[in-house]
């Protein structure tokens, strides 16, 4: 017979169980305002605002992050020496672009911050939930 375990008010888990509800516990501890930031700058920087003509090969739309940082931040630098990843529609489509307008830079940038900030949420809930499962299984049971 397999080994059973308690958390809390839950009795008689099995490991699978036990580390599902231990995940669920770090991922409360874990979010808060940050998860709200990340996912807020993860959907401005959505391309939801429709534009009337682009070059071609240009990226359709813009997001409400490129919108007020243009009007918030007009500056220009003399080179294009700001990197800048535009199509975050997937992996492959990923462009690297260089600018020299400041709010270029920084509505590009916003979706990213997000989900590094997203990614980092993540990762450490998922290696607290580890942590705190090893902890109080037995030995045969860690993951």
């Amino acid at each position: 017979m397999s080994n059973t375990y308690r958390y809390g008010i839950h009795e008689g888990l099995t490991p699978a169980e036990l580390f599902f509800l231990v995940v669920l516990d770090e991922t409360c501890k874990q979010t808060g305002i940050e998860d709200l930031v990340s996912v807020s700058m993860i959907l401005l920087g959505q391309r939801f605002i429709p534009t009337r003509g682009k070059f071609n090969g240009a990226v359709k739309g813009t997001s409400i992050a490129s919108v007020v940082s243009r009007r918030l931040l007009p500056y220009e630098i003399k080179r294009k020496v700001l990197p800048t990843v535009t199509s975050f529609t997937s992996l492959v489509t990923l462009r690297l672009k260089f600018t020299g307008n400041l709010g270029v830079f920084v509505g590009r940038a916003i979706p990213g911050v997000g989900w590094v900030l997203f990614a980092s949420d993540a990762s450490m809930i998922i290696f607290r939930s580890v942590n705190a499962y090893n902890r109080m299984v037995k030995p045969e049971d860690r993951l």
